[in-house]
């Protein structure tokens, strides 16, 4: 098995070191990728920081055609890079099929935002004065993306970045480095000048140490976990390094009711089972209004049930294989936590007997608060559905937890979902909508969720220093 290079200012680099990749359907590795050590990764934010000092100059509008050609090239290669996310990912291919899609319109976006990076006039309070704001490219970034979805919460980082003129090292989740190859790919087919762009692959603590403390490095990006993200803010305060964080979640879904149920339940499975449960926005707590309650356990149960379960690349199949072994084993302690404090167990709640870490999809009734499922992710096809009465009481359960990534309610009253988008806190919150993320609307988290916002003029403007400049004139 020969090992796949890194992208390294503007060269396809082999390494002695590797790491191989593990297809979580099978449980086996098919793949292998090399990796560099500390010292190399130092090397290349220098190159970076060279590269920025060109490509920072270059106007917004011929980096915007950049990004066109890196999409155009991602659009074209798009069924080969969907079938690389399923196979070291496990997600179902029509899943992976929608990641690729959102990844190039992400790009796109990026790719007009970037001729618009605006400043602006303030009127002067003092004779022969005048006032200006610019912004300018932070430096070079170094952004971390995670494996749930690894190639559309890359370009949610790379970007913007380069739209606003920032030289960019990506340092993909070391289970799914293969499709941030083939990104690496597109953006050599693009001929995005050497540098610019580059991809590292090694041990994570080291990468993050060397991002952290070369004062080049001026900004890091990052998703993953909580506890992840609080060592990277002890890491950053030495230099005061400006970091953007989306960290866990622990979204609620609020199903009342006068809402359209079967909107509500098709809503339950898309918020819960999407990418096999393993997703920061996913639906861990559904609560349900007491009057629909067993008519929801009814035809959520019903639904899940019929879910086809299977390698992600069998025609199909919309429940993948869990990441790994470790996954599995965490969910299934949540599910024996659950039923041991009295939760009803509904479908599901076992190991699938083949090779891979496939779990059934499971439902859990009448879920007490003291459960671990309550309060911890469980990143796999677990729903636990709990019952309310008056919408003061939903809103206290939705909002008492430290995260506050995403949130969901089905209701058809207005003045209630006037009260919801004001009292639930969250950075996003899909009202009546299973699927709120889009490129031009900002995305992130409050409370331990994270710092900063993606996506959006929010996205450009995290890449991007601001600046007041008070002109001295003589009239």
């Amino acid at each position: 098995m020969k090992a796949l290079p890194l992208y390294l200012n503007g060269q396809w680099v082999h390494t002695h070191t590797k790491l191989g990749v593990v297809n979580p359907a099978l449980g086996e590795q098919f793949s292998e990728v090399c990796t560099l050590e500390r010292a190399a990764v130092g090397q290349a934010i220098g190159d970076a920081h060279k590269a920025f000092q060109q490509w920072r100059e270059i106007p917004g509008k011929e980096r915007g055609e950049y990004l066109e050609k890196i999409a155009d090239e991602l659009e074209r290669r798009g069924d080969d890079i969907a079938r690389t996310i399923t196979l070291e990912n496990g997600k179902p291919l029509a899943q992976s099929r929608g990641e690729v899609g959102m990844s190039v319109d992400h790009l796109r976006w990026f790719a007009q935002e970037a001729r618009r990076i605006y400043g602006r006039t303030i009127p002067h309070q003092v004779r022969g004065k005048r006032h200006l704001v610019i912004k300018t490219p932070v430096g070079v970034v170094a952004a971390i993306s995670p494996w749930n979805f690894p190639l559309v919460l890359a370009l949610r980082k790379v970007a913007p970045a380069l739209a606003a003129g920032c030289a960019v090292i990506l340092k993909p989740a070391s289970a799914t480095p293969l499709c941030a190859l083939a990104l690496a790919e597109c953006i050599d087919a693009a001929k995005l000048p050497a540098g610019v762009f580059q991809l590292v692959l090694g041990r994570a603590s080291d990468i993050a140490q060397e991002f952290l403390d070369n004062p080049l490095c001026r900004k890091i990006t990052f998703t993953g976990s909580t506890e992840v993200g609080r060592m990277l803010i002890r890491g950053a305060a030495g230099q005061i390094k400006p970091l953007s964080l989306e960290l866990g979640g622990h979204a609620p879904i609020l199903i009342f009711e006068d809402a359209d149920m079967d909107a509500a339940v098709e809503g339950a499975i898309i918020t819960k089972f999407r990418n096999t449960g393993q997703s920061c926005i996913a639906s861990n707590r559904i609560y349900v209004q007491k009057a629909v309650y067993n008519k929801f356990l009814e035809q959520f149960t019903k639904k899940t049930l019929a879910m086809k379960v299977g390698d992600g690349l069998e025609d199909g199949v919309q429940i993948g294989p869990l990441i790994n072994g470790e996954a599995l084993n965490k969910a299934l302690e949540h599910i024996e936590d659950a039923t041991r404090r009295g939760a009803r167990l509904l479908c599901g709640g076992k190991r699938i007997d083949r090779k891979g870490s496939f779990l059934e999809p499971t439902i859990l009734a009448d879920v007490p608060a003291d459960a671990m499922c309550m309060s911890e992710e469980t990143f796999a096809p677990v729903a636990p559905v709990c019952p309310f009465n008056t919408d003061a009481e939903v809103i206290e359960c939705a909002n008492a937890s430290p995260y506050g990534l995403a949130a969901y309610a089905f209701t058809r009253n207005l003045d209630r979902a006037i009260r919801l988008m004001e009292s639930l806190e969250a950075g996003t919150i899909g009202i009546n909508d299973s699927v709120p993320s889009t490129s031009q609307c900002p995305f992130g988290g409050v409370k331990q969720s994270g710092w900063g916002r993606e996506l959006g003029i929010e996205g450009l403007d995290g890449f991007m220093e601001t600046k007041h400049i008070s002109l001295g004139v003589h009239i």
